[in-house]
């Protein structure tokens, strides 16, 4: 539309030239405002190709898991060397294969690396009993039942998760010693029974909470009381989470090297995690394959415990919200 003061047409200047950038003439409209030198619109952002993205994430996992699987590969591949080379080469490639390693590690400490072994299962089965039985009646308790301070116990029982075992190891040892139970399997066994695990009853609690109080309710009209509403209606559906005990119970206890080294003194009663210590001696030459190939074969349970209960831990975890 031209301008009816003027004469000038819109977007021209007043010879008639078109105007551009800035109303300067001579100037490019189709430039837009961008400016000189620049195209309309706005700049578009490089975007990768969704097949370039996906293998650089690929790669940066399977980066990620070489690194942490490393030590792992490292030490299995110690095993098979010959004591004077392990720490001479950090690759993973066999120069030399020693496999007497395992036969001479087997045999090599005052009884058979089975002895030690079963010493472990003994203790790490009495302390998934004991967990699985007191934990779940205290859960069962302080879900479901009406009591006195209840609130008050339970806070107290979570704040015992924070306590570190370096502060009550001292009185412990001290009770233990008076019973005569030092240098027995009874100091790691009996706290389990009694329930002094407060994470796996956090963890029941929660699992319990989730249920429907509508079955206890229903059991209660058909004349159960607490008992057997624990056992024939709360237990049976508890299993993701009693199995998530169980695995963590088991993968803790046969790695747990601090209590049973103060505990346990005589070597017969040695577990596999202080066995593992006694290739290690200050007086005479460490046989370090021999100590690494024991390192691999009491891993095999552990990797085993958590290939069986895989799905079992993560149906656990995520019914009781701590995923």
């Amino acid at each position: 539309m031209t301008d009816l003061r003027s004469g000038q047409v819109p977007g021209t200047s007043a010879d008639g030239t078109p105007r551009g950038w800035h109303g300067r003439p001579g100037a490019d409209v189709s430039l837009g405002r961008g400016g000189p030198g620049r195209r309309s619109g706005r700049p578009r952002d490089p975007v990768l190709p969704a097949a370039v993205r996906s293998v650089a994430k690929h790669a940066g996992l399977i980066l990620a898991a070489l690194l942490m699987l490393y030590p792992v590969v490292w030490m299995v591949v110690s095993s098979l060397r010959p004591s004077a080379e392990i720490f001479r080469q950090t690759g993973v490639f066999l120069d030399t294969l020693q496999v007497d390693n395992y036969s001479e590690g087997w045999d090599a400490l005052s009884h058979s690396f089975g002895h030690y072994m079963i010493n472990s299962a003994i203790v790490v089965l009495g302390c998934i009993v004991g967990n699985l039985v007191a934990c779940s009646m205290a859960a069962y308790a302080f879900a479901r039942l009406e009591f006195t301070a209840k609130r008050l116990w339970f806070a107290i029982m979570l704040g015992t998760i924070m306590l570190p075992i370096h502060v009550i190891i001292v009185p412990q040892y001290i009770l233990f010693s008076q019973l005569g139970w030092v240098n027995t399997f009874l100091p790691l066994i009996i706290p389990k029974i009694l329930a002094t695990d407060a994470f796996f009853i956090f963890l029941m609690v929660q699992f319990i909470r989730g249920l429907p109080r509508e079955l206890d309710e229903a059991a209660r009209i058909d004349g159960c009381g607490h008992g057997r509403i624990f056992l024939k209606v709360i237990l049976p559906l508890m299993i993701p989470a009693l199995a998530t005990t169980a695995i963590f119970t088991f993968i803790w206890t046969w790695n747990d090297f601090f209590s049973q080294l103060i505990y346990l003194t005589d070597p017969e009663m040695y577990t596999v995690p202080v066995a593992l210590r006694s290739f290690v001696d200050s007086t005479v030459a460490t046989s370090w394959g021999s100590m690494f190939a024991m390192s691999v074969l009491s891993l095999i349970p552990v990797f085993l415990a958590f290939l069986i209960g895989q799905r079992y831990l993560i149906k656990g975890i995520a019914t009781t919200g701590g995923k």
